[in-house]
């Protein structure tokens, strides 16, 4: 396990976990495929989309707890979290809760959140 593990990528783990693995045992995946991505123009291929999609999460959360490709699978994952915010949430607007529903703004953290676990001096270096 990683010596850099911080409470940030066991939420990042968590999250992606609960957002991927259920759904490979409830049909979710299948339906997301299937009932969604087919439907707005990924047919015949949105069920092989939709496994790539999660299995790509469950491979960041691995990922994120031994510190091995992480910055691939996360610049993977933030071009997918992207490509959501563009063909689901956008037309929402910004809120996921409250004052709207299913907008970008955790679509947006979790980019955030990655970036900052990959580049964690990008903006202001660390003081030392």
């Amino acid at each position: 396990m990683t010596k850099n593990l911080s409470f940030l990528r066991i939420a990042l783990v968590i999250i992606f976990l609960v957002h991927s693995v259920p759904g490979m045992f409830n049909n979710g995946i299948n339906d997301f495929g299937n009932m969604y991505l087919n439907q707005i123009g990924f047919a015949p291929v949105g069920l092989f989309v939709a496994w790539l999609v999660k299995l790509s999460h469950v491979a960041l959360a691995v990922s994120l707890l031994t510190d091995k490709f992480l910055k691939p699978l996360a610049i993977i994952t933030i071009l997918i979290l992207v490509a959501g915010i563009f063909m689901v949430h956008l037309k929402n607007g910004w809120f996921v809760v409250g004052g709207g529903s299913n907008g970008v703004e955790f679509n947006f953290l979790l980019i955030m959140c990655l970036l900052s676990v990959v580049y964690p001096n990008a903006i202001l270096p660390a003081k030392k």
